[in-house]
């Protein structure tokens, strides 16, 4: 057992067994008394649960979820949001509803979708990073991954 649940339950979490809580996990803080994790669920690095916005909430977490680096689970006023046991929250996702038994949950991959010709840290500031910007067309957000590169002596 680690010092981290020993803590949050201290708080008034309701913490199951063997819940490992890993480093600036963010707890819901004004209602801890709101949520409720079970047996052998992880929560990442980084990870944040809020049963509070605009009014509490409460946040039910099923036994051997695993809930991602970077992730959210926020819940809105007068309402239940539950996690199902053994699903899986991946890193960065944000989940404000339901999440059914053994679903994963994963936000949309990383892509390419402008180029800034202009740079956001620049002296003309955001006013003149966005009038910089382009977006990349259909074609060119499948290949764009990568800083653009002149061709080598060879031609590749």
């Amino acid at each position: 057992m680690s010092l981290r649940p020993f803590l949050h339950r201290l708080r008034g979490v309701r913490l199951g067994q063997d819940v490992f809580i890993g480093d600036e996990v963010y707890l819901e803080n004004e209602f801890p008394e709101k949520v409720s994790i079970g047996d052998r669920t992880v929560l990442s690095v980084r990870s944040i649960i809020i049963a509070h916005t605009q009014g509490v909430g409460e946040v039910t977490i099923g036994r051997n979820v695993w809930i991602g680096p970077g992730s959210m689970v926020i819940c809105t006023q007068g309402r239940k949001l539950t996690i199902g046991e053994g699903a899986v929250i991946s890193h960065g996702a944000v989940v404000g509803h339901n999440v059914a038994r053994e679903i994963i949950i994963a936000p949309p991959r990383s892509m390419a979708i402008g180029r800034a010709t202009y740079p956001m840290t620049g002296p003309g500031g955001f006013a003149k990073f966005v009038e910089g910007m382009r977006l990349l067309s259909q074609e060119e957000k499948g290949t764009e991954t990568r800083p653009h590169e002149s061709p080598g002596p060879d031609g590749s």
